[in-house]
């Protein structure tokens, strides 16, 4: 893919930028899809039955800010995310197993690693929309994340409609003139 989300949000302005410190995990540093959203709140049960469907290129994004210091995801969960299809997943929580994660095909987000699992329980929501790092995640909105963060763009927009071309020249063209004097 060979969009960035810093280009993307100079073209536009009006893209959501999660303000967490995300670190990234899995082969695919960058990845975008549509938004699908799990709420966690006594235990992973729900995410696990989510990512057990097929992802057709989405994006999950799991707020468990409910379990802190629990992991919400690991490498068996990822394993099943590659296997179904999911372009990425960000999570407002902790995973484990990064270095089996890391050698997957799958974009994760997350905000570090816990070697502690959090219990499989039971509770939690599908498909509604979450909030956390200064934005709303809603199903069916566009997510983009790469190295630099996680955005949102706006309704009907995707990373190929937002011309970045000009963006990217007038920022060359500045930086060029800066060095000439």
């Amino acid at each position: 893919m060979s969009f960035k989300t810093a280009d993307l949000c100079d073209a536009c302005p009006e893209a959501q930028v999660c303000e967490l410190p995300f670190a990234g995990f899995g082969r695919r540093r960058t990845f975008a899809g549509a938004v699908r959203t799990v709420r966690c709140v006594n235990g992973i049960g729900v995410l696990r039955d989510l990512v057990n469907q097929p992802g057709h290129g989405q994006v999950l994004v799991v707020d468990g800010a409910a379990l802190a210091w629990h992991a919400l995801f690991g490498d068996v969960m990822a394993g099943l995310a590659v296997r179904n299809g999911w372009a990425g997943v960000v999570v407002n929580g902790w995973i484990r197993d990064s270095a089996e994660i890391d050698a997957m095909d799958l974009g994760v987000k997350a905000l570090g690693t816990v070697p502690r699992r959090a219990g499989l329980g039971s509770g939690g929501e599908v498909d509604v929309p979450v909030h956390f790092g200064g934005i709303t995640f809603t199903p069916g909105a566009r997510l983009v994340a790469d190295a630099d963060g996680v955005i949102v763009l706006p309704a009907g927009q995707t990373e190929s409609t937002i011309a970045v071309a000009d963006v990217v020249a007038a920022t060359a063209a500045y930086a060029a003139g800066n060095a000439a004097r």
